[in-house]
């Protein structure tokens, strides 16, 4: 259904999702600045950014287009038996807080949870799987053999109270932490909050063209990691699922268009992203045939309750990145 000309269109470098109108906050410390801002709303300026880096980088626009043909072969071989997608892979999680005050300083016990969802997620093992509308079903990854392992927490504390989606969080010599060899293993950088443009951020990620870059990994604010302690609408880890999505090669699933496209078949095109907790069918499809769109799928915009599932053509995405001849096979060997 959705497909387009390698090169045509290049999308944001990183993904910087942002939440607008959050309401309803856990009365916690590391959530206090959140609450004040009154936000119910996620959102992402993705596309933008990796738009504008591509444009002005030959190197990384060749990495694109080579990833992209690698996704499309990888798909079609799927269907023609000579792939064997029943291989799981585990991926080596690094886990860098930054923190500066000591209520920011997430617990070893809320990143094991995090990495709970995180495999549950990808296992299609989630306890609302169960909410799939029939319609989708057939369609449903199911697992999509990867697995999280955390490898190693490393803690910092800093002088810096707000961040932004500039990368300081990736490099000691800006008050951050440096990235633990991001050609093999997955960074994930918690910080106490996140702002651009004086919008509050949930998260942000480096797609596969940046595999092996100092810059390579997936940036998460505190108040939206994991579930415990973690603030509504957005406490129940799928922050982390949507990023780690960018960084296993997902876009969002309305092709951050008007009816734009996401590189995979079997998500219904829709005008736009979704927000708060839709009711099924939803209709706001864009080929005149009336049939719900997807927005229950974790690249939608959806509260976290809300989304549970991811499609079997963003499966065939996946494994093509972390397959021994993807552009994540560094993730194979640590």
């Amino acid at each position: 259904m959705k497909k387009l000309l390698l090169g045509a269109v290049v999308l944001g470098f990183m993904s910087a999702c942002n939440s607008d109108n959050m309401s309803n906050q856990n009365e916690n410390p590391v959530n206090e600045d959140i609450a004040s801002a009154g936000l119910t709303q996620r959102g992402c300026a993705s596309e933008e950014v990796r738009q504008e880096a591509l444009k002005n980088n030959a190197e990384l626009r060749q990495k694109f287009n080579a990833l992209e043909a690698n996704t499309e072969k990888f798909a079609n071989d799927i269907k023609l038996g000579k792939v064997l997608a029943d291989g799981s892979v585990e991926i080596p999680v690094i886990v860098n807080v930054l923190y500066n005050t000591a209520a920011e300083n997430v617990s070893d016990a809320r990143i094991a949870e995090q990495i709970a969802v995180l495999n549950a997620d990808y296992a299609g093992t989630n306890s609302d799987v169960n909410k799939i509308p029939s319609e989708f079903v057939p369609v449903g990854a199911g697992d999509t053999q990867v697995r999280f392992r955390l490898v190693n927490t490393i803690r910092k504390q800093t002088a810096t109270k707000s961040w932004r989606t500039n990368d300081a969080m990736k490099q000691a010599s800006s008050g951050g932490i440096d990235a633990t060899n991001p050609t093999n293993y997955l960074n994930i950088w918690v910080v106490s909050k996140m702002t651009s443009q004086g919008k509050t951020i949930l998260g942000y990620a480096t797609f596969p063209e940046s595999a092996g870059l100092w810059n390579d990994g997936v940036v998460i604010a505190a108040p939206f990691f994991g579930k415990t302690g973690a603030s509504s609408p957005f406490n129940l880890g799928r922050t982390a699922t949507h990023e780690v999505g960018h960084y296993l090669n997902l876009r969002h699933i309305w092709g951050d268009a008007n009816c734009g496209n996401d590189q995979v078949a079997d998500t219904p095109t829709q005008t736009t992203a979704n927000y708060g907790k839709p009711t099924y069918p939803l209709y706001n499809t864009c080929t005149g045939v009336q049939r719900s769109v997807m927005f229950m799928n974790y690249m939608d915009y959806v509260d976290d309750a809300a989304m549970f599932m991811f499609s079997a053509g963003q499966k065939a995405r996946v494994q093509s990145v972390v397959a021994s001849t993807g552009a994540r096979a560094g993730l194979r060997v640590y």
